[in-house]
């Protein structure tokens, strides 16, 4: 299969693990990085012996050495980021949240689809190992009719008034940044809420610091999400059927999670496989297994999912108050 060069936009912690994990990938080749500045990119790219450098966003989109860019700025970069690289003829993989809203992630789909151009959202949880399996036994019924869902991620910040993770201008605040995890695990078991309720302790910055979430479902069932920024939890996932509990534990979103099984009093250990690596492996070699075949849509991460969770986080932040600015 045709090797498929991979660009990395931005050069922060998250660009450095995705890079350290291309290596995994069978098919794929790390070719280019580009930062705001050319030093930043050059040392970027002195780590991971990626042999060209761009010291801007828009000189990397414009290059002719990479099918596909993998976007690793802040939030609220997303959309313009990835509308840069579509229009210079880049697929793109883009780090959540997508984009801040569901109006910015329209505009990147069609324009995508206008392309004809691979776009996807890089949701890394949702292709790992132990969070594909939980999905197979909620898919063929071996917990039975889901009833609850319970999801909590937490961590005590200690941030900087100034830092991005409270700051609206870079879409922060518990929600965004840690709480779509627990969002998108409730849409993939349960589907698209009848009725949501949310309650927020706000920070000052005018963002959520915490964030409690109930979604109700007209067949009766429920799930509970809670996120913070304020205090560690345990970052842990339980998806509570009629046959059978299934615990994603701590951390649920990490490939080092483990599946605690329990029915009929007794609790199993589901293995699943273990590799190295920190996870973002999966993403990228989906990724790079769509683009070989020709797929302008991942079949897992698809369009419709991607504009559902932005769709569902708009209403959560629209019961709660939280605008971002020049929404």
């Amino acid at each position: 299969m045709k090797k498929i060069r991979w660009g990395i936009l931005g050069t922060g912690t998250i660009a450095h693990k995705f890079a350290a994990d291309l290596k995994y990938v069978e098919g794929a080749e790390l070719t280019a990085a580009g930062s705001r500045s050319l030093q930043k990119a050059q040392s970027f790219c002195e780590d991971f012996n990626i042999p060209f450098s761009f010291g801007s966003y828009k000189e990397l989109a414009e290059s002719n050495v990479v099918d596909i860019i993998y976007i690793a700025t802040p939030h609220n970069l997303h959309q313009e980021n990835t509308l840069l690289c579509l229009n210079n003829s880049k697929a793109v993989l883009c780090e959540k949240p997508f984009a801040l809203n569901a109006k910015q992630a329209t505009e990147m789909i069609e324009l995508s689809r206008q392309k004809k151009l691979f776009l996807m959202d890089a949701l890394w949880t949702k292709l790992l190992p132990h969070y594909q399996k939980m999905m197979e036994m909620v898919k063929t019924g071996v917990l039975g009719d889901i009833q609850v869902v319970l999801a909590n991620f937490g961590f005590q910040a200690n941030a900087d008034p100034a830092s991005r993770l409270l700051n609206p201008e870079s879409g922060g605040g518990s929600l965004m940044d840690i709480g779509i995890y627990n969002v998108f695990t409730a849409l993939d078991v349960l589907g698209k809420p009848d009725e949501i309720n949310v309650s927020i302790v706000a920070a000052e910055q005018g963002v959520d610091e915490q964030c409690g979430i109930i979604f109700k479902y007209d067949n009766g069932s429920m799930a509970s999400l809670f996120s913070t920024l304020s205090a560690d939890l345990a970052t842990e996932v339980e998806i509570c059927g009629t046959l059978g509990r299934l615990k994603l534990t701590t951390p649920f979103y990490e490939p080092s999670s483990t599946l605690e099984y329990y029915a009929n009093g007794e609790k199993n250990i589901i293995g699943v496989e273990q590799n190295a690596g920190f996870g973002y492996q999966f993403e990228a070699r989906h990724a790079t297994e769509c683009l070989q075949n020709g797929l302008t849509e991942s079949p897992i991460l698809t369009h419709a999912g991607s504009l559902l969770l932005m769709q569902t986080l708009d209403r959560i932040r629209n019961l709660s108050g939280i605008v971002f600015p020049g929404e």
